[in-house]
């Protein structure tokens, strides 16, 4: 007999019973599919100067560690990834978390050491296939295709501009019909701007704008089962959670931060009407992923409901296993400026990564945009390739 998966149950619950308090979370392990080599994050061993990472073993087996430990309920990767853990290792077949796969990979995040791709506005592109996804080639049988994942992560990105914006839904709609065609369900992930061509003066708000003039015009079935968006406060998420009801609003984590960071913004989001947490670097920079992750079940299910003693008793936790943390107990409950997709950018944050100070924010001013985005048109070369490396130091240390 099949293992009932925690989101079919949720999800349902969700839509039938708006007041239900079941909160889904996700580990997004396809980083892959952006940062190339530093995807899976430092090695225990790693030193600043030698700049050692995992491997994308390493990788695998720590999210077969979090698939086994059950308290999550996505695993999010790679197609490639999927095909070895999921196809071929069948290593969901008797867990209730959903396996799933980034279905498309925007240039925005396109993160090769040196490349300036991030500090251009974001194009459509897809390398994954569907049917790869379903069943690790490119044609699937019927039958064949619930060997894999039939669940995918699409992301958009808008940067404000005629032209582009229209290439991003014009690609999704394609997607949207292959998928319905295929029984592949999705979740769609809204990016902010990444370059925006034209100043926005309320983020939130427009970003919120785009998800329901997007998904006005698509029927039932090939609507996105969830969305995954950066967390923009509290009036931003209210307006999204009341505007739909068959909307389910999620969060994307963003850059690392302090433990504190985590915790607070998937507490609060939640409070305002979030029904999703997908972490990436947040789970996978920690300093043991299964004890993070624990912390967040209980802040999602409501068993925590302060993050500051949600950290003090993750570090409690830490201790008892004799894991050093990376930072002191009170600099781990400071809240830190930090990144909100995977290009860096979201919110001012120096280049650097520290908070600005009046002089650094004063040095800067002509290379920021609206909402504290880089200016990439006031920039020369290389001060683009400046900033991407600052970028992907903030985010991979």
């Amino acid at each position: 007999m099949a293992v009932a998966k925690t989101l079919d149950t949720k999800i349902a619950r969700i839509l039938s019973d708006p007041s239900c308090k079941d909160f889904i979370i996700a580990d997004a392990k396809d980083a892959d599919m952006a940062a190339g080599l530093s995807a899976p994050g430092k090695s225990p061993e790693h030193h600043a100067q030698e700049g050692r990472f995992r491997s994308l073993a390493e990788y695998r087996e720590l999210i077969r560690q979090n698939v086994r430990q059950g308290l999550i309920d996505i695993m999010l990767m790679s197609a490639s990834t999927n095909e070895v853990l999921t196809i071929q290792e069948r290593l969901f077949e008797n867990s209730a978390i959903t396996p799933a796969a980034r279905a498309n990979d925007t240039t925005d995040i396109h993160l090769a050491m040196g490349g300036v791709y991030p500090g251009q506005p974001s194009r459509p592109f897809r390398t994954a296939v569907i049917d790869h996804i379903m069943c690790g080639k490119v044609d699937c049988k019927p039958d064949e295709r619930r060997l894999g994942a039939d669940l995918g992560l699409y992301s958009l990105t808008f940067n404000n501009n005629l032209e582009l914006d229209l290439r991003t839904i014009e690609a999704y709609r394609e997607f949207r019909i292959e998928a319905e065609r295929k029984g592949f369900r999705h979740f769609m992930e809204v990016f902010d701007p990444n370059a925006p061509q034209a100043p926005i003066p309320d983020l939130g708000r427009f970003i919120n704008d785009m998800i329901a003039r997007t998904l006005a015009g698509v029927a039932g079935k090939g609507r996105p089962i969830f969305l995954k968006i950066a967390y923009h406060g509290p009036t931003a998420m209210e307006q999204l959670a009341s505007y739909d009801r068959t909307l389910v609003p999620g969060i994307l984590g963003g850059s690392s931060g302090t433990t504190f960071d985590a915790f607070h913004q998937l507490w609060e989001a939640r409070k305002y009407g979030a029904r999703a947490a997908l972490y990436g670097r947040m789970i996978n920079n920690s300093e043991h992923q299964l004890s993070f992750i624990q912390h967040l079940r209980w802040l999602a299910d409501g068993q925590l409901d302060d993050p500051a003693e949600a950290v003090k008793s993750y570090h409690a936790a830490l201790g008892k296993l004799g894991i050093k943390p990376y930072r002191a107990l009170q600099d781990d409950l400071a809240s830190s400026k930090r990144a909100t997709a995977y290009s860096g950018t979201g919110v001012a944050v120096g280049v650097d990564g520290a908070k600005d100070t009046p002089k650094t924010a004063d040095k800067k001013a002509n290379a920021i945009g609206p909402n504290g985005q880089p200016d990439f048109s006031k920039m020369t070369a290389a001060e683009k390739i400046a900033w991407n490396k600052a970028k992907r130091d903030r985010i991979y240390g």
